[in-house]
């Protein structure tokens, strides 16, 4: 009987790994599995040790304010981890924490197997921290087709195992709509962190007001309640919870960069991406040289990024603003060809990611015996 240790620190990951561990349970039917994690975790039949809502900390601002409790959880996970022994660990993505939690249990307990679900995104930013990936797992398991060339550059190997956005938004639930009324509408995707929607709904909003005959329709994360868009929202300005029934059904979408802009372009949605970064100002005079130090690709959006072009508009950092995004969105409403060119990319770049089951797959290498 195996033992398996998960641990991912925020809401997506909590939807990847329980989709895993229901695979795992599939192939392996005593399978143990113990988890730092959250509620769907806890669901698919985790024992959880510590829960999302204690970790779900991003850039540096946010764990430096958060530094006891980030120390704290690094002791729970350590603990947990010598206390269970596990026979194999599975990270899954929340790459600052994991790896270190990767390096802790190499040294500690090196008859563990471990595995990276859904790796740091090395090919974006921080590339250096591929040869700490390749050399503390056993197996990499990557999410988008393009990961195993890249790390086949630095002699490393990592597997594709498919991406659990086409699985998920294949496998949709769009039976409950928004109550919008009857009229065209706008849906706004502003994020799933606090500060995210605190940074980037107001301005969404500003540009989304712009098209009077159309309606507002916001997205709400999983871990906030409904009392904390209040204060963003108008009267006639619609919250849901139901995201893939708002995308499918939306004229177009005004998405908050990162994962769910796949999932409005599976879905097959117009959409412009938005992104704040904190010091976007001083971004305006320093990009031409700041850029190329921090990221290390073109585009900033995955959408983009796995197509190699422009599909989707990027409003980041100084371009986000409410005009830029007011302007895209004027096309996308009234320009027929280029939505048209726009939902063509959106077919090709779904033949890119195939249509194999991510969960499936990365179970069938995790239980698998060394």
């Amino acid at each position: 009987m195996a033992k398996y240790f998960l641990i991912a620190g925020e809401a997506s990951g909590d939807a990847h790994a329980a989709a895993l561990v229901r695979q795992i349970r599939l192939r392996d039917p005593q399978a143990q599995t113990v988890a730092l994690g959250g509620d769907l975790m806890q669901a698919a039949g985790c024992k959880l040790y510590l829960h999302i809502r204690q970790m779900a900390f991003m850039g540096f601002v946010a764990v430096a304010k958060n530094w006891r409790t980030v120390r704290n959880n690094f002791r729970i996970a350590q603990q947990a981890l010598l206390a269970e022994k596990p026979d194999v660990l599975i990270l899954v993505d929340y790459p600052s924490f994991n790896l270190r939690m990767a390096r802790f249990c190499r040294k500690k307990l090196p008859g563990t197997r471990i595995c990276y679900y859904i790796p740091p995104k090395v090919w974006a930013w921080k590339r250096r921290r591929i040869h700490a990936v390749a050399r503390l797992c056993d197996e990499v398991l990557g999410i988008f087709p393009f990961e195993p060339a890249f790390y086949a550059r630095y002699s490393y190997q990592c597997t594709y195992v498919g991406n659990p956005t086409v699985e998920e938004t294949r496998n949709r639930n769009c039976s409950v709509s928004p109550q919008h009324g009857r009229r065209p509408f706008i849906a706004l995707l502003p994020g799933s962190r606090p500060s995210e929607v605190s940074h980037c709904l107001p301005r969404m909003l500003e540009a989304a007001r712009r098209f009077r005959d159309y309606d507002i329709v916001v997205t709400a994360a999983p871990g906030l309640d409904d009392t904390f868009y209040a204060s963003f929202l108008q009267d006639g300005e619609t919250l849901t919870r139901n995201t893939y029934a708002a995308v499918q059904s939306a004229a177009a979408a005004v998405v908050n960069s990162g994962t769910a802009t796949l999932e409005t372009a599976f879905i097959g949605c117009p959409q412009v991406a938005v992104y704040h970064l904190a010091f976007s100002r001083l971004l305006r005079y320093t990009r031409w040289w700041l850029q190329p130090l921090c990221f290390s690709i073109k585009w900033f959006t995955p959408v983009n990024i796995a197509a190699d072009k422009e599909i989707i508009r990027e409003c980041i950092a100084d371009t986000f603003t409410a005009d830029n995004v007011a302007a895209e969105l004027q096309r996308l409403l009234t320009d027929d060809a280029y939505k048209k060119e726009m939902l063509a990319a959106y077919k090709h770049l779904l033949s890119l990611f195939g249509t194999q089951s991510a969960s499936a797959t990365a179970a069938a290498v995790v239980t698998s015996r060394p």
